[in-house]
């Protein structure tokens, strides 16, 4: 795995502060039952790291402490850690809204019995991984097999309610390029994504997001084993919109890794890129309850491109129309 983050400061791009925290991201850990091209966290089956229950009662501690309202939890697969199905009860039971970012082929795994079923009980939201309504799209992204599971994965939600009228049980899909450009405009794209898993398999959902693929970690090195990574980032400056600096993700969230430390953002995370707070160094979850984040600076990188070039680009899709 080729190392980016040498060629991603120092940058030029604007600096950026915290607003007020309105989402704790969470990353679980980095194993995965799929590994994906586009992937930004290297995860993979072969990963072993995970958050531990101790950590996750940090979490808990610290959404209650500062009364954020939603918890998003990433990974790898979120799913595959242990105290995954915890997390989320005891979350609920605070009121809190709860976003699992799944990539639908984890429901299908053996193990898993039941995952479905307990998301839609639970009345977490799916942000569910389709980075194309085509099978070869997909499968070259994902792996042979992956766009059919998934297919699969979509229409057994529909079945529980998910992405249908009036259920409350919401289905968001997240596209990403297959290589090294922009993702189309996000309302056009999501109009042809419903026609076309409409029509071929009756499946529903509530938005498309569409989210710009990050020069890091697996995808970053592909980038430089193609001589393509310059390239991209020259892409990402040349389309630099200044109206998403006000909207990027990361004045309203706080990235938490499986250790418990914390970043501005999960993109910060992957490259090390600690939060800084003035007086605290590489500051984990437990050292934040009392400190007043609002703000404070937002460490950035070259990598910030990818946040603002175009319609812009968050966990949440695109940042303008």
């Amino acid at each position: 795995m080729l190392d980016t983050v040498h060629l991603l400061q120092p940058s030029s791009f604007p600096a950026v502060n915290r607003g007020r925290l309105e989402t704790l991201q969470v990353n679980l850990g980095f194993r995965c039952n799929l590994s994906c091209v586009h992937c930004h966290v290297n995860a993979g089956p072969k990963r072993t790291e995970e958050m531990s229950r101790d950590t996750a009662e940090d979490v808990l501690a610290f959404l209650q402490h500062h009364n954020i309202k939603q918890l998003d939890l990433t990974g790898g697969a979120p799913e595959l850690n242990p105290n995954f199905r915890y997390l989320v009860e005891q979350t609920k039971q605070l009121g809190i809204h709860v976003i699992d970012r799944s990539n639908l082929v984890i429901l299908l795994e053996e193990g898993q019995d039941g995952l479905a079923d307990f998301l839609a009980a639970q009345q977490v939201e799916v942000v569910a991984s389709l980075p194309c309504y085509l099978e070869e799209n997909v499968d070259q992204q994902r792996g042979k097999g992956s766009y059919s599971q998934s297919i699969e994965a979509l229409i057994k939600l529909n079945q529980l309610g998910y992405g249908m009228p009036e259920s409350g049980l919401v289905l968001n899909l997240v596209y990403n390029p297959l290589g090294p450009s922009l993702p189309p405009p996000q309302g056009p794209l999501e109009s042809e994504y419903r026609k076309q898993l409409l029509d071929r398999y009756g499946i529903h959902f509530n938005q498309l997001l569409t989210i710009t693929n990050m020069p890091i970690q697996r995808f970053g090195s592909y980038l430089q084993s193609k001589g393509e990574f310059d390239n991209y980032l020259q892409l990402l400056r040349n389309t630099y919109q200044p109206c998403n600096l006000q909207n990027v993700m990361c004045r309203h969230l706080l990235s938490v890794d499986w250790r418990g430390f914390v970043y501005d953002c999960d993109f910060n995370q992957m490259l090390k890129i600690h939060l800084r707070t003035g007086d605290k160094f590489q500051p984990r979850l437990k050292d934040l309850f009392d400190v007043d984040l609002e703000g404070l600076s937002i460490q950035v990188a070259e990598h910030c491109y990818g946040c603002t070039a175009g319609q812009g680009s968050s966990c949440g899709g695109a940042l303008a129309d």
